[in-house]
């Protein structure tokens, strides 16, 4: 079990989050910039989920991804230059350039991949977790995906088996309030997490952007997974500050700007996490402006190189379609 304990763990948690946070606003403006190929969706104001779980995971431990997938791939160990050559189609990226936006995987780090599919992943989280429990391993899984694929039906099958066998598996919800362009409670009937406690899954609900409830409740799932307690369910209350895609821009007709600066002045993980840093002596206002333009100076640098990187010989358009 990882605890944080420590000022170098709380500021690790820091870190990763602004890393989130940068890497998505630079992102965004390859899109704007047409620098970018295709839609990307934006992980930010989301930041204290992916971190909050990732970092009481190890290496060995796997996670599953979604469309909006930047945050759980930083927070799982990623680095800025493979990301960045994967999102512009680069032979350097994770997948080769042929994965993009919503579909980098990170094996080394055990990110078994973005899903395009809403709901996808879940299938492959589940069976990665079976894998586990079969082979007598200690690794966890955890499942992540957004409210509106609770509407999938692929979920409550993998819930049904999960639940029968004690599979070492936690299904996260990031319930960010809005599913596309609707609102989750008029497309959602009842509470989220009573579709998990119908299973008889123990089923949780945590304020998504408070880094360190996230993080003190993913320590006890967890463990409890690795004693073969699981599986379980989290829902996590958080907001996604900008739109569905970086396209969706002109958000008035299904949310309001109030909502939204409510969210950024008053909710903001990153500020949240920062305001407690400093009351409790952990880091003072300068070494946290130090850490936030050294993590600027690298999204920069990993951006200009995969800008100049190369693509991948045509030779590798079957490259991965099939095994050997």
């Amino acid at each position: 079990m990882v605890t944080k304990t420590n000022t170098d763990d709380y500021l690790a948690m820091y870190r990763q989050m602004v890393r989130i946070r940068t890497f998505e606003d630079n992102a965004n403006q390859l899109y704007l910039s047409a620098r970018m190929p295709g839609l990307t969706h934006m992980y930010s104001g989301e930041e204290a989920v992916a971190v909050g779980i990732c970092e009481a995971l190890t290496d060995d431990d796997r996670i599953t991804s979604t469309h909006r997938g930047h945050g759980h791939c930083v927070a799982k160990g990623a680095e800025f230059r493979a990301m960045f050559c994967e999102l512009l189609g680069k032979e350097e990226g994770y997948c080769r350039g042929k994965g993009g936006s919503m579909h980098i995987a990170d094996q080394s780090h055990g990110n078994l991949g973005a899903n395009a599919i809403v709901g996808g992943s879940m299938g492959i989280a589940t069976g990665s977790a079976l894998r586990a429990k079969l082979l007598g391993h200690e690794d966890v899984t955890v499942c992540f995906f957004g409210d509106g694929a609770t509407a999938q039906g692929l979920l409550y099958e993998v819930m049904n088996m999960a639940a029968l066998w004690s599979l070492p598996v936690i299904y996260a919800c990031e319930n960010n309030g809005y599913s596309e362009y609707t609102r989750t409670e008029e497309i959602a009937a009842g509470a989220i997490t009573a579709r998990a406690e119908a299973f008889g899954i123990e089923a949780f609900k945590v304020d998504g952007q408070d880094v360190l409830a996230v993080n003190e409740l993913a320590q006890k799932l967890v463990a409890r997974c690795r004693k073969g307690e699981g599986p379980f369910f989290v829902e996590l209350e958080t907001y996604r500050y900008h739109g569905h895609h970086v396209g969706d821009i002109n958000r008035e007709y299904y949310r309001s700007k109030d909502e939204e600066r409510e969210w950024k002045q008053n909710r903001d993980p990153i500020i949240r996490f920062r305001a407690w840093l400093i009351s409790e002596g952990i880091a003072t206002e300068d070494e946290i402006e130090a850490m936030n333009a050294g993590i600027e100076n690298d999204a920069a640098e990993a951006v200009a190189h995969a800008e100049a990187a190369p693509y991948p010989d045509v030779s590798e358009v079957a490259m991965h379609v099939c095994a050997d």
